[in-house]
């Protein structure tokens, strides 16, 4: 099978079928047409821009107890699952009641429940045009999973110029990972480098012009699904020579941790299994 990311036109008839089913052969689908608007989306990457831009004693005032999950983590703070190296970025990670910084508040909450609208709306598709026989499985419908869910994360990524800084052997932006949740909703990066492997290890280009929003699952689907939808392995490449900083914001939807993902695992389990893999949690 040929691998081929579906671009949908969020507004288009066939958007939901076409959505789901690119979704079940790639783990990946794009969306345009969406009802986020290009205003929303660069008000916030020159907001968080400004952020960024402060020196490292000023953010790390924006670093919590390594038992929240919420705030500032700084500069290779991050592995992927069984990676050696930590990934070459900060991030601040956002929750309904996270304090934000000066200037990012009222965009960023606006941004989130955007995203978290988006995202009921696209498990409803999914929900939708997911076989019965794999449906049947589910321990909840995928929309009613994120009823009462607080766990849904915005994560504000910031992948420095690589010209001032020392780059070990092997490190990357971000190494080869999957997601944990159930779908993750990807406004499309300031730069290019985002990739996506196939079956046979081959990586792609994952075609995300500016504006739109690049949707992959999960593990948490994956595993709801017994593998039906595929949680793809991607990966953020570094820049060539003299490439400069790049911003992304995803969109981590997340069940409420008592929803059932298999016979023997909930989504509150499985989350803190994963984020001591990646060391994020002890």
């Amino acid at each position: 099978m040929t691998f081929a990311i579906q671009a949908v036109d969020f507004q288009a008839p066939d958007a939901p079928q076409t959505f789901a089913r690119s979704l079940h052969e790639t783990g990946f689908a794009v969306l345009a047409n969406h009802p986020l608007t290009p205003d929303q989306i660069d008000a916030a990457y020159a907001a968080w821009g400004t952020f960024y831009a402060h020196d490292a004693a000023d953010k790390a005032t924006y670093q919590t107890p390594q038992a929240d999950p919420s705030g500032y983590f700084p500069f290779r703070s991050e592995n992927a699952k069984g990676a050696a190296q930590k990934d070459l970025k900060e991030f601040f990670q956002v929750y309904p009641d996270t304090p934000l910084p000066e200037g990012t508040t009222d965009i960023t909450r606006q941004l989130y429940s955007g995203l978290t609208g988006l995202g009921q709306t696209l498990l409803g598709w999914i929900e939708d045009h997911t076989p019965p026989q794999v449906r049947d499985t589910f321990s909840a419908p995928l929309p009613k999973m994120l009823e009462g869910s607080d766990q849904s994360m915005l994560r504000i990524l910031h992948y420095p110029a690589q010209d001032n800084i020392v780059v070990e052997e092997g490190a990357v932006r971000a190494a080869a990972h999957e997601d944990i949740n159930l779908i993750t909703l990807l406004i499309a990066g300031s730069a290019p480098g985002l990739q996506a492997q196939d079956a046979s290890g081959t990586w792609h280009e994952v075609p995300c012009d500016p504006g739109m929003i690049a949707v992959n699952i999960g593990d948490m689907l994956q595993l709801a699904s017994g593998g039906y939808y595929p949680s793809t392995t991607h990966r953020v490449i570094n820049p060539d020579t003299g490439g400069g900083a790049r911003f992304s914001m995803p969109m981590f939807v997340h069940p409420r941790p008592d929803v059932a993902l298999s016979a023997d695992k909930t989504a509150g389990q499985y989350l803190a299994e994963r984020l001591r893999e990646i060391g994020l949690a002890s």
